[in-house]
């Protein structure tokens, strides 16, 4: 049974897949649960590799972009690799505008961001 509240979790081989539940991100609450909610998932791997998919997200605020890039670095500095996919073409035009698209690897799919983590 899935223990989070904001997020959904899976795990593909060594990848942590995450599905945010929600269809807008744009309170602190929300933003305080994910972070929280990631900080536990995170926390249990070591050099993890993580996908997030963003499906079910319509709206999210612009602190979720500053949260993604916590999650980024945090990630990162454990060697593991983040992923992203099934981000609206509406959003995905602030990841453009904000240049966060060069920083953050980005897939159309999860079959796809899945086949590019080998």
């Amino acid at each position: 049974m899935d223990q989070f509240r904001r997020i959904q979790t899976g795990k593909k081989g060594d990848i942590h897949m995450v599905l945010f539940k929600d269809k807008k991100i744009l309170d602190d609450t929300t933003l305080d649960e994910i972070r929280s909610e990631m900080t536990q998932l995170i926390g249990k791997a070591s050099g993890p590799d993580v996908l997030l998919d963003f499906s079910n997200v319509e709206f999210m605020s612009s602190a979720m972009l500053g949260l993604l890039g916590q999650l980024h670095r945090k990630i990162s500095a454990g060697h593991g690799r983040l992923k992203m996919c099934g981000i609206r073409p509406e959003i995905f035009q602030v990841f453009k505008l904000t240049n966060l698209d060069k920083l953050f690897s980005i897939h159309k799919d999860a079959p796809t961001a899945l086949a590019t983590f080998t």
